[in-house]
């Protein structure tokens, strides 16, 4: 008789801790632009920014730390078709820090030091989220088994990076030394938002083809269904952000083209963008109700709803419809609680060292069609999900 496989596991960092990063630096940059309550929400955005800075240096250093003495760990990491998807996250977390750095550092540090930082990190970002967004791809096409019914949320992340250089650099675009390299800085992040945009769309067709044909697991992916506002709602921010600075730095009719476009695209996404949220929120409850366990995967609901209450700040600031200014407030609501939630999650499985247990080989997670109650309870609650899942 055979015997039976034994999953292996290790303690270890993986690229998904830096979601949290993510998730706790776009509340920062949310609140400041805020409507009605941005102003208010400034001390409050300074120390969450301060907190997600931190929060960065301390997993850098980790993550570093931990390639130099096992750099076995690393490469496993990149070898693993579900984890290696999650090597978005570091440039995002850098990127998100370096949007801080824009709107509030100026308040903790001296305004040309935090303009530097943000420099510096929305280049390391915007190199690494590039690179990201081409090798996985390329790995997921050449070397990585997937199942038919692989598709998730987390497919999304090596090729969101590019879209938040977009939108960080709209930020840093008044900054650059002359107007030729503002302009060429425009039209970059115009690249960037297409790059990432494009690869999205497709994505997000395979996520719900999956669906449609088999659908949801129940296991702790299902919150990475939340991933795919994060594209849609960062989008909106992106051109948003890039249609207010075309009006300084080109010349009319085309600046005026392009902060027009900002509406023609942002209300339809955002229209597109309200419907996903509803189809995941409610296989988010069924699954929920049905004993999904706490995983890393739950800072899927951060981020991703961040970026929909800044693009539909951005959207308020267009048009001053009081659809927009009520939606973006009650979005932001949403997120801090979502960030609430994901935190108590994430301090309860440190106490316990459940979601530092990450397997050696990522486990199939199977997609199927039927009452949850049948999976194997085993495979609800593996601790395995806690990380690798994600």
């Amino acid at each position: 008789m055979p015997t039976p496989h034994v999953a292996q596991y290790s303690k270890e960092i993986g690229p998904n801790w830096f979601a949290s990063v993510m998730g706790t630096g776009i509340i920062a940059n949310a609140a400041v632009g805020l409507p009605l309550f941005g102003e208010r929400l400034q001390g409050f955005a300074i120390v969450v920014w301060v907190i997600a800075a931190l929060m960065l240096v301390l997993l850098l250093v980790l993550k570093v730390t931990q390639a130099i003495a096992r750099p076995h760990v690393l490469r496993r990491q990149f070898n693993d078709g579900v984890m290696a998807q999650f090597f978005g996250a570091p440039p995002m977390a850098m990127l998100t820090v370096a949007g801080g750095a824009v709107l509030v550092g100026h308040h903790v540090l001296p305004p040309n030091i935090a303009i530097n930082i943000a420099w510096v990190l929305w280049s390391l970002g915007t190199i690494a989220g590039v690179l990201t967004a081409i090798v996985i791809p390329y790995l997921h096409f050449t070397r990585y088994e997937m199942q038919q019914d692989a598709a998730s949320g987390g497919w999304l992340m090596p090729v969101v990076p590019p879209m938040v250089s977009a939108t960080i650099g709209a930020l840093l675009i008044p900054h650059a030394s002359s107007l030729a390299l503002q302009q060429s800085l425009l039209y970059g992040c115009y690249a960037l938002f297409g790059l990432s945009l494009l690869a999205s769309l497709i994505i997000i067709t395979l996520i719900w083809s999956r669906l449609a044909h088999s659908g949801s697991s129940g296991s702790a992916r299902v919150p990475t269904l939340w991933i795919v506002l994060g594209p849609l709602g960062q989008s909106i921010t992106a051109i948003g952000s890039l249609g207010v600075v075309a009006m300084q730095v080109l010349p009319a009719p085309l600046s005026v083209s392009f902060h027009t476009m900002a509406l023609l695209y942002g209300v339809p996404v955002w229209g597109f963008a309200v419907f996903w949220s509803m189809i995941a929120a409610l296989l988010t409850l069924r699954s929920i109700y049905r004993n999904m366990p706490f995983a890393l995967t739950w800072w899927a609901f951060t981020f991703p709803v961040g970026t929909c209450v800044t693009g539909t700040t951005q959207l308020a600031h267009y048009t001053g419809l009081d659809m927009f200014t009520w939606g973006a407030v009650a979005l932001f609501i949403g997120l801090l609680c979502a960030w609430l939630i994901a935190t108590l999650g994430t301090i309860r499985g440190l106490k316990h060292g459940r979601i530092l247990l990450v397997p050696t080989a990522a486990p199939a997670i199977k997609a199927q069609k039927m009452r949850l109650s049948r999976l194997n309870h085993s495979e609800l609650l593996s601790p395995s999900l806690s990380s690798s899942a994600f």
